[in-house]
């Protein structure tokens, strides 16, 4: 695998003038560093798949020497310091902290997402252990109370409120909570493993805490790895391994080879990926072409901009 980080060049869909107005303290001439998702994420499945660059979604070789793998906390962190990287994370966890750049002129924002209008959307998914594979009936059924739960108007609540779009919804857990009985006994000696897509995973986590003392205080455990491994450690692989869950998640998706049992797959909100950098770069959109260059290393400094 390549290591470290190499400068390249992005063709930014800026005039001369906004290219050039860099001030004293940021040098257009500088490399550019590049970040980048591993091979096992949704989020760089749907990036390298939505800028056109296929070849490079589980791929390495393809990439520009020097380019730096990290989880999507990783990336987010790096764009705070460094001044000449560029990397991608989820939309849902944008925040003032670094720049989100326009894909194609049009801003990332929840608003597009919905009308279609911004062009790198993609799919929050889950999936469930097999029904006849848990290891009883409480794990099995507080599972399907969650996802039950996730797809009710309060789940949606939450789910906006980390930044994602829910699906359309109309029930309650109110309306519906009387049929998972399990819900109404104590199960606060019950560990419900939560896994997968770590894009996902700020939003797991705050629907298990709000469930979790909804459905008799089960103890909710949440070890997130990648999008492959939502699937890998409930239905594939290692579903029986000592990394088992019983729920998993992706941020894209499932591939052919991911098609799990009857009734344990499903959506449960869009998404959006953003190009970030850090505050002080003044680029302020990217095209597709513009982001296959750079991440394949045909645009090596800053300056080629102008």
């Amino acid at each position: 695998m390549k290591k470290l980080i190499l400068g390249f060049t992005m063709i930014l869909v800026l005039t001369l003038a906004a290219c050039s107005n860099t001030g004293d303290e940021w040098d257009s001439t500088s490399q550019i560093s590049v970040y980048t998702r591993d091979t096992s994420s949704g989020t760089r499945a749907g990036f390298m798949g939505g800028i056109g660059f296929d070849e490079a979604v589980e791929d390495d070789s393809q990439l520009v020497d020097g380019f730096v793998i990290n989880d999507n906390t990783g990336i987010l962190t790096s764009m705070l310091t460094d001044e000449y990287g560029i990397g991608y994370i989820s939309l849902s966890s944008l925040d003032g902290s670094v720049k989100g750049l326009q894909f194609d002129g049009v801003d990332p924002t929840i608003a597009n997402v919905v009308n279609n209008t911004y062009g790198l959307k993609r799919p929050f998914n889950y999936v469930l252990r097999s029904l006849d594979d848990y290891q009883n009936d409480t794990e099995k059924n507080i599972s399907l109370a969650f996802i039950a739960f996730m797809e009710t108007t309060d789940g949606a609540d939450i789910i906006t409120n980390e930044g994602a779009i829910p699906l359309d919804s109309t029930n309650t857990w109110d309306d519906i909570k009387d049929n998972y009985s399990v819900c109404s006994q104590d199960n606060s000696d019950v560990t419900i493993r939560f896994g997968g897509s770590d894009s996902i995973e700020q939003i797991a986590k705050a629907l298990t805490e709000a469930f979790a003392p909804k459905c008799g205080n089960f103890i909710p455990e949440h070890d997130h790895t990648g999008s492959s491994d939502g699937f890998k450690r409930t239905q594939g692989s290692e579903k029986d391994g000592d990394n088992y869950k019983h729920i998993g998640f992706a941020s894209r998706p499932f591939k052919d080879s991911e098609t799990g049992s009857i009734g344990t797959q499903g959506q449960l909100a869009w998404d959006a990926i953003v190009a970030i950098v850090h505050n002080d770069n003044p680029l302020m959109s990217v095209t597709s072409e513009d982001l296959r260059k750079i991440y394949g290393g045909q645009f090596l400094t800053w300056d080629e901009c102008l």
